[in-house]
């Protein structure tokens, strides 16, 4: 009997393992020159591959000891030169908004679009009779990269490293209400003053009309050029957006309204901490007033301080108790401090998970700052450019870290700011109490992305879930010719109020025909 069972259990094996497999042909563009971009690409790319997916990437990087179903096509040429011309982010921390956006949408997306629809392996894997099941995209000022799905006739899939910002909303018809809704690079929250609420919206708008005016145009002459032989315009292929993922999560900043395929990732580049190298687990772990962690980000370098403010964090740290780890880029720092050990990278979520870390000084990026809450770590944000100081607003907001502007740094400004959050329980609470609202759900990002490109797929570009607004005009979607019935309908009733009463005033001898009001009877 149980050689029989033992047979028959063999013989369904070997027929399972002759199925094909269920696993999606998926392509991934992923254009950012900066590691804070690309890493959530790679976080969504890397969970499709574990899941069975055949994965193909074009982008900056590549993924080390990648599985066989993980292909790079690596474009070296997007990241800065390495060769000293690294520009130096921290003189755009005093430009305007307009001009950031001005020089987003007219340099930086161009550009990098360019260097990757010219590249010789992109071209090749154009010309090629490759197939995919879904393309997806960064949503990043590179509009002209979404006709990739048109070019290999696939379902197209973005994903927004700064959550829901205009680009993304405008794709998939979520409303923003700009009396809610602050725009990504102003420092304000869901709950603003007047003078706030003005300000947001004299940018979003702003910031949409040359979006839709200048820059769509100019992306639109791309996409001609470099897509000649499209069967769909870029409008048609922004119109049929599947899903738009986010590198958000409500518990990390406030509740949005979404469109049904608008869907949170927040944290999807984290994997569970892994160990740490034996130098830095022994630092960490023998640090008994514990560490201190310091990181400016991927594209920020500590390195590139000014002198003056690098001697005002240096002569801060000093006269510290606790030991510092500062990811600098530099092998020597001048005159550092022996509770300071400085490193050129830093495996920084698996350093934020150790229960020694105390602190995370941070420039205050959405990437470093999920990792921290993550991990229930308070900050002390240096907020520069972009949305870092909306991430350190909301971090005030809630009570789990503090600012500094970085024209105030000084040795006592650094102080007060890092003994306000040490010395006050609080920060360390409120940041304990938004990791666990942060983790209590019941699927992972990595889970929640796989399953909605699978149901993608599955439901053939999952038409269903396309929002009607997208087929709106702007003075359909804002019911301006319905509004404008309405005050023609209530102004014509006004005015046969009016008439009817001017002439009841005739009839009873108010006014007389010529329209004058008799005064007395003797005039």
């Amino acid at each position: 009997m149980f050689g029989r069972l033992g047979f028959l259990v063999l013989i369904s094996c070997l027929l399972h393992s002759l199925q094909p497999s269920n696993g999606a042909r998926i392509l991934g563009v992923l254009p950012s020159a900066g590691w804070s971009h690309y890493a959530i690409g790679e976080g969504l790319m890397k969970a499709l591959s574990r899941a069975g997916h055949d994965v193909t990437v074009i982008g900056s990087h590549q993924w080390k000891e990648a599985p066989a179903n993980y292909r790079s096509i690596e474009l070296k040429e997007l990241v800065f030169d390495k060769g000293g011309s690294e520009p130096d982010l921290f003189q755009y921390r005093n430009d305007p908004y307009l001009n950031v956006l001005y020089l987003l949408y007219t340099v930086i997306g161009p550009s990098l679009s360019e260097v990757i629809l010219n590249h010789p392996k992109v071209t090749t894997l154009m010309n090629s009779d490759e197939h995919f099941d879904v393309v997806i995209v960064e949503c990043f000022v590179s509009d002209v990269l979404y006709g990739f799905a048109q070019h290999f006739n696939a379902p197209l899939v973005v994903f927004s490293p700064f959550g829901a910002s205009l680009w993304a909303n405008e794709l998939v018809g979520t409303p923003y209400p700009y009396s809610q809704i602050p725009h990504t690079f102003l420092s304000f929250t869901d709950r603003m003053t007047f003078s706030e609420r003005f300000l947001n919206a004299l940018l979003w708008n702003s910031d949409r009309f040359y979006y839709r005016n200048v820059f769509l145009p100019r992306q639109e002459e791309m996409y001609a050029r470099y897509f000649p032989n499209a069967t769909q315009s870029l409008t048609q292929v922004m119109k049929n957006v599947s899903l738009a993922f986010l590198n958000q999560h409500f518990s990390l900043s406030f509740p949005h309204p979404y469109a049904p395929n608008m869907i949170e990732i927040g944290g999807i580049q984290m994997d569970e901490p892994k160990a740490l190298p034996e130098d830095l687990q022994q630092l960490l772990d023998n640090s008994k007033h514990g560490v201190i962690y310091f990181s400016m980000g991927s594209m920020l370098k500590g390195c590139k301080f000014p002198e003056e403010k690098r001697n005002a964090f240096i002569q801060a740290f000093s006269k510290l108790k606790e030991n510092v780890l500062w990811k600098y880029e530099n092998t020597s720092l001048p005159n550092k401090p022996k509770n300071v050990f400085i490193r050129k990278w830093m495996p920084q979520n698996d350093v934020l998970a150790h229960p020694n870390v105390k602190l995370f000084i941070t420039h205050g990026g959405l990437l470093g700052s999920t990792e921290s809450l993550y991990h229930g770590k308070p900050m002390v944000g240096v907020p520069i450019y972009g949305d870092q100081r909306l991430n350190m607003a909301r971090a005030k907001n809630a009570g789990y870290g503090t600012h500094i502007e970085y024209e105030h740094l000084s040795e006592e400004s650094i102080s007060r700011a890092i003994r306000t959050v040490l010395d006050d329980p609080s920060y360390a609470r409120n940041a304990m109490l938004i990791s666990e609202r942060y983790r209590d759900k019941p699927m992972t990002p990595a889970q929640l992305a796989v399953y909605w490109v699978e149901y993608v797929v599955r439901h053939r570009g999952a038409p269903q879930l396309h929002s009607a607004a997208l087929e709106l005009s702007f003075i359909e979607h804002n019911l301006f010719d319905v509004y404008g019935l309405m005050l023609l309908i209530v102004g014509m009733f006004m005015a046969c109020v009016y008439l009817m009463v001017r002439k009841m005033m005739r009839l009873i001898g108010l006014l007389p025909n010529g329209g004058n009001v008799v005064k007395n009877k003797q005039e």
